[in-house]
């Protein structure tokens, strides 16, 4: 059997990078996955490759109806979700905190960490009625630490805000077998890396022990064992996968 036989899942931020990866591993290993982006020429092409265990749903995630859409399309064509994979985000410029505007500022809190919040709202009824589930929320080792260069204050306030949510749905949905964790991945073969690289992020692989960059495949490898059962006494916990840069 595979590892998410029986599993429905909703994936945001799925048109690339590690979205796309983790779209992929998790219909390879047996669960219904609705995907989901604002990205829908990227989104459709996915879910087509992918098969009838995909479903794409364009995606704001930023807002509550579309987020009440999702969890509908989800009930509609597979079930109860059991999973879900809040993964979308946006870095926002590489700038210093005084060339920071407000509305830069804004975009990237309502897209990493209230959409955090907005998923997890909706999803979890969903979850109550399968009689559990498994959240995992895609924060960044910059959610634990500074990270020298790259990236920026409102990228690092909202990737240490997921962190603290996480716990608090975890300790709070725990006694309804719904389980919360964190994922904290360091610097990742992605858009988003690229993007930082080149808006000032300097020299990436200097600042990491294994001295490589991750595959996004890599950290689909994490989030599918905590969307599985094999991770069922895990919750409330930040899961590091960044090669050893917050080691030192």
């Amino acid at each position: 059997m595979s590892r998410l036989t029986g599993k429905v899942a909703i994936i945001t931020g799925t048109a690339q990078g590690m979205g796309a990866a983790h779209a992929r591993l998790f219909v390879k290993e047996g669960a219904k996955v609705v995907m989901t982006d604002v990205n829908e020429a990227g989104g459709r092409a996915l879910a087509t490759e992918l098969g009838s265990n995909a479903l794409f749903v364009v995606q704001d995630v930023s807002k509550a109806s579309d987020w009440e859409k999702v969890v509908s399309a989800a009930e509609r064509s597979f079930g109860p979700v059991t999973v879900l994979v809040n993964n979308a985000a946006v870095l926002g410029p590489v700038v210093a905190l005084t060339e920071f505007n407000e509305a830069d500022y804004l975009k990237v809190i309502a897209v990493n960490q209230h959409s955090v919040y907005l998923g997890m709202r909706a999803v979890i009824p969903s979850m109550l009625k399968a009689g559990g589930g498994s959240i995992v929320n895609i924060s960044s080792n910059a959610g634990l630490v500074y990270i020298y260069g790259c990236p920026n204050l409102a990228y690092i306030a909202s990737k240490f805000a997921v962190r603290g949510m996480t716990k608090a749905v975890a300790c709070e949905y725990g006694p309804k077998k719904i389980r919360c964790n964190s994922v904290h991945p360091g610097f990742t073969k992605t858009p988003m890396m690229a993007a930082a690289t080149d808006e000032g992020g300097g020299d990436a692989l200097s600042k990491i022990p294994l001295g490589r960059l991750a595959e996004p495949e890599e950290v689909s490898n994490l989030v599918l064992f905590l969307a599985s059962d094999e991770s069922s006494y895990m919750t409330g916990a930040e899961h590091v996968i960044d090669a050893g840069m917050t080691a030192h």
